[in-house]
């Protein structure tokens, strides 16, 4: 395992520092966007147009990196993200930031590309699992930390730009040190998501709903903590209290989805989530003492839901479609993620910043009513032929043989 480490170390810490950076720069934006009295259906727009980007390098990026390989790709990307940070700070045009959180979301698509398949071609059967999970709580934590960047300076100020900027930059340097060589992209397969509806109509509506619902609490908390007067110091605290809570929820409510089933775990967890966000709606900022705990369970109850989501399509599915289907959940989170932003600004634009919740309340209420007419049309799975549950990064993996549940059966590469 030594070895094995030493191998993954450098992509390992370069997509750490780059998600550092990344989680400093999305609430630096939305804060900065709301402080300029930006309307919040543009700032919707502008934080969708990152998952756009997203979704775009998620189809193609992978041409980029067969073409110049794994080190040149990572450092093409990484010089993108650098200078969008950077091209932030010389204007204040919001259409404008609009196309470089697109160019953004492009660029880091292709870096979690490369990281993922770097990782999957180090890995195998018996070490699989203890990779990804290195992968997942470095990622995660990361994102976690990269929010309490906005205490060290004011965000009008360019300091925090330039700081991300250097971050994007030294994420370089551990891939362009490494002497370990290229390895290669396996055919990416894809199922349709209207065949994999087919198959589960449950996880392919689970997997959508995660990324409208976590993309839009997320990307659009700032615009909440600004709205409600909670400042800069406390909103990257109740940010970085959401993000642990996600890491640290998946673990006890995958256990419980393995003994009791997908479905009721995913009911249960949808139905709590949404009191969760009635109770932050009520108490607003009137106790912050109290909305670190109901954000730290809100979050903690709906970062799960894409591993659910997955699991449940996992256990309709043979272990030889395992790759193409994981292809086609992403997609169907990117699509949800693409949407999510936009749709709660647009509510949040006509009733206050609580529209966020009033959203994030309504879309689960939606899955929860189509997870009771699927329980109540076909029966589950029994627990002794479903698959373990698999935690899920905060933006899911492009690569499926990463996941512990993966077959480990490589494909022949392009």
């Amino acid at each position: 395992m030594l070895a094995r480490l030493h191998s993954i170390a450098p992509v390992l810490l370069g997509i750490t520092v780059a998600q550092l950076a990344l989680g400093a720069l999305a609430p630096l934006i939305t804060v900065l966007l709301t402080e300029r009295s930006v309307a919040t259906p543009t700032i919707g727009l502008i934080t969708s147009a990152y998952y756009l980007g997203f979704l775009a390098g998620s189809l193609s990026a992978a041409r980029i990196v067969d073409r110049v390989g794994h080190i040149r790709a990572f450092t093409v990307f990484a010089a993108i993200a650098a200078d969008c940070v950077l091209l932030h700070a010389l204007t204040a045009s919001a259409p404008v930031w609009g196309v470089l959180r697109a160019a953004t979301g492009y660029a880091m698509a292709g870096s979690f590309l490369i990281a993922e398949s770097w990782l999957n071609a180090k890995a195998d059967s018996a070490s699989r699992g203890r990779i990804f999970g290195a992968y997942l709580f470095a990622t995660w934590s990361a994102s976690a930390v990269g929010p309490l960047a906005l205490n060290l300076a004011h965000p009008a100020q360019s300091f925090l730009f330039i700081l991300i900027a250097m971050g994007f930059v030294t994420a370089l340097v551990p891939m362009a040190l490494t002497q370990v060589n290229n390895p290669e992209i396996a055919d990416r397969a894809r199922f349709g998501v209207r065949r994999l509806f087919v198959i589960s109509p449950l996880g392919v509506v689970a997997c959508c709903a995660s990324g409208l619902v976590n993309s839009a609490f997320y990307g659009l908390l700032p615009v909440y903590g600004e709205r409600i007067g909670l400042g800069a110091a406390r909103l990257s605290l109740l940010l970085a209290t959401a993000l642990v809570g996600g890491l640290v929820a998946q673990f006890p409510i995958g256990l419980l989805s393995d003994r009791f089933g997908r479905r009721p775990v995913m009911l249960g967890s949808i139905v709590a989530a949404i009191l969760l966000a009635g109770g932050i709606v009520a108490i607003g900022a009137e106790t912050f003492a109290a909305l670190l705990p109901l954000a730290f369970l809100y979050a903690g109850l709906t970062a799960p839901l894409y591993g659910l989501g997955a699991g449940q399509t996992n256990d309709y599915i043979s272990a030889k479609e395992f790759v193409g289907a994981s292809g086609g959940l992403l997609f169907a989170w990117a699509l949800g993620a693409s949407a999510g932003p936009t749709a709660a600004a647009a509510v949040m634009g006509a009733v206050g910043p609580d529209g966020l919740f009033l959203y994030i309340g309504g879309a689960l209420a939606a899955v929860a009513l189509f997870t009771i007419f699927r329980m109540l049309r076909r029966s589950g799975l029994p627990v002794m032929l479903q698959g373990g549950f698999v935690p899920a990064p905060q933006t899911p993996p492009r690569i499926a043989g990463l996941d512990p549940r993966s077959p480990g059966k490589r494909e022949e590469p392009r």
